[in-house]
Parts: C-alpha cells; sequence; structure tokens
C-alpha cells in the first residue's frame, strides 16, 4: 500500500492504495494565492477544512497532520512517499 501526493490542475491530493486502487483521502488547492486545504473524514467534521493557507507546505502539513489514512482499516504505519507524483487524467 502506497501514500503520496500527485499533481491535480490547482494542487495536489493525497492519494493512497495501489494503481488501479487508488483513494482520494486529501487535498490542496490554489485559490487565488492562497491555498485550501481538506482531510477525508467519515461524518461531519469542519474542523478537517480551512481556507487561506500561504504555502503549499502548510497546506499540505495540515491535511497530513489528521492521518486521514488511520480511516481504514490495515492502514497504520503509512509514512506519505517524498517524492510527488506528476499530474494525470
Amino acid at each position: 500500500m502506497k501514500l503520496y501526493w500527485r499533481e491535480v490542475r490547482r494542487g495536489q491530493r493525497l492519494v493512497m492504495g495501489e494503481e488501479g486502487a487508488e483513494q482520494e483521502i486529501g487535498g490542496v488547492r490554489l485559490n487565488k494565492d492562497v491555498y485550501d486545504a481538506f482531510a477525508k473524514t467519515f461524518g461531519y467534521d469542519p474542523g478537517r477544512a480551512v481556507k487561506g493557507i500561504p504555502t503549499l507546505e502548510q497546506a499540505k502539513e495540515f491535511v497530513e497532520s489528521f492521518t486521514p489514512w488511520d480511516l481504514f482499516e490495515g492502514t497504520q504505519g503509512l509514512v506519505v512517499e517524498e517524492e510527488v507524483q506528476p499530474f494525470r487524467e
């Protein structure tokens, strides 16, 4: 099981899984020179999304701080890969 960031049109998505069986569990999006960030949750938790983060790195740290991969069975202890995967349609 892999855990990595993938480039998208206006930011990056945190992805978990293997080729062909991937699931987005968080993301950051550039919005007027600041970043919006979210971490996946089951249910309603408005604290897992925030707008207006000044840098991409701070936005990614916000998402990773929730360890959204821990919501899934058998994923405890995963570490986010350092290399960001390229954009793919």
